[in-house]
């Protein structure tokens, strides 16, 4: 009988599935879990073989479950299984080898009955099938349940930090921008005086933290970007005209490079007007004060190209391109969100071009927008 063979040869079958769950090298589970699993399962299969085998046979369907994908859950094997699963994925298991746990076993038994000549009934085969079959149900859907649970709250506190990141932001800059309001109004300052800088640095800041949202908001929804021929020389001209403002109270001063006339790219003209306005407000941010912010516009062969040239002093080692990551910020200035260089360059991205950086030791940074080339009629 073949539940006399799995109680003579409980310990080698538990050692055997111990071996091959050690070859694939589990994540961090403990010896004690992984055995639970495999030897609990071995008992209720032998449980389950000898009611079988008994007058009343289908009382095994509480031992084992049903045949057919009825229930499992409502059965011994079901409920250890339930919690197998659910321990295999607190410990970074994959659907996999929750799987193969099951599977090792049925390989262990049919190895080993070769071995010993011991000869399985059809029937008996059966069951192992029917328990092997409820138990990897039982197990992958509690571990699939558990792993939907933990990717949701994971993605719910992400969206509640960057909400917070928003709100907090958000709120500095309306307050600022009130408060000075309120002095400027009171009749003992000007518009034009320090108090009126920090409010055009309030209003700029609000500006750009919402033309970054708009644009995460887009990128992020998937909604579809609206190409359209227009002028390289015109974009710079738009991006110059409201950039001024803020080179202005920054204390650097803005140069812009001449742009050929009949250059022209096809892009989302509002993503891309963020993506350089990004580039610029960081250019601003982190420019020494006095010095230069550069942007130039130019072909390359089949490409447009768009640089914004800081003098922050350069880049730390091994920044550059961690810079692209969200909620990174890579100065001692921790205003803003760390999520402006990330969105700018899925805003470039949908354009079909590349967004990196090029550090300049002891100088500052280059943010290289590379567009392909169109041309305008003459």
């Amino acid at each position: 009988m073949m539940y006399q063979f799995l109680t003579a040869n409980r310990t080698e079958l538990i050692a055997r599935c111990r071996e091959k769950v050690a070859q694939r090298g589990p994540p961090g589970a403990s010896e004690e879990e992984l055995a639970h699993g495999i030897s609990t399962f071995l008992d209720q299969l032998i449980k389950t073989l000898i009611v079988e085998a008994s007058a009343t046979p289908m009382q095994s369907r509480r031992v084992s479950g049903p045949s057919g994908g009825g229930q499992p859950n409502l059965s011994e094997i079901g409920e250890s299984a339930t919690q197998h699963g659910r321990e295999l994925q607190l410990h970074g298991f994959t659907a996999e080898q929750v799987v193969h746990d099951y599977g090792d076993l049925c390989q262990a038994i049919s190895d080993l009955a070769v071995e010993r000549g011991q000869a399985i009934e059809v029937d008996e085969f059966r069951t192992l099938n029917r328990c092997l079959d409820n138990a990897i149900a039982s197990a992958v859907t509690e571990f699939s349940y558990q792993r939907d649970f933990v990717v949701a709250d994971k993605q719910a506190m992400h969206l509640n930090e960057r909400l917070g990141f928003f709100a907090h932001e958000l709120r500095n800059q309306l307050c600022t921008a009130t408060l000075a309001l309120s002095i400027i109004k009171q009749g003992n300052v000007g518009l034009s005086g320090a108090t009126g800088g920090v409010l055009d640095r309030a209003l700029i800041g609000l500006g750009n933290l919402i033309d970054r949202s708009l644009a995460e908001v887009r990128m992020t929804a998937g909604m579809p970007v609206q190409h359209r021929l227009i002028s390289l020389a015109d974009f710079i001209a738009d991006i110059k005209l409201s950039a001024s403002l803020e080179a202005h109270v920054s204390e650097c001063k803005l140069v812009v490079s001449d742009v050929d006339p009949l250059l022209a790219i096809d892009v989302d003209r509002d993503l891309l007007l963020s993506a350089v306005g990004n580039l610029l407000q960081n250019a601003f941010k982190f420019t020494h004060p006095g010095s230069e912010v550069i942007l130039n516009a130019y072909a390359l062969a089949d490409r447009i190209v768009i640089d914004v040239q800081d003098h922050c002093g350069g880049l730390p080692p091994g920044l550059a391109e961690d810079m692209f990551g969200s909620f990174v910020q890579g100065s001692e200035d921790r205003s803003g969100l760390g999520l402006g260089l990330s969105i700018a360059r899925r805003s470039v991205e949908a354009n079909h071009g590349t967004l990196s950086v090029r550090n300049v030791p002891g100088s500052g940074c280059i943010f290289t927008i590379n567009l392909p080339r169109h041309m305008l009629a003459a």
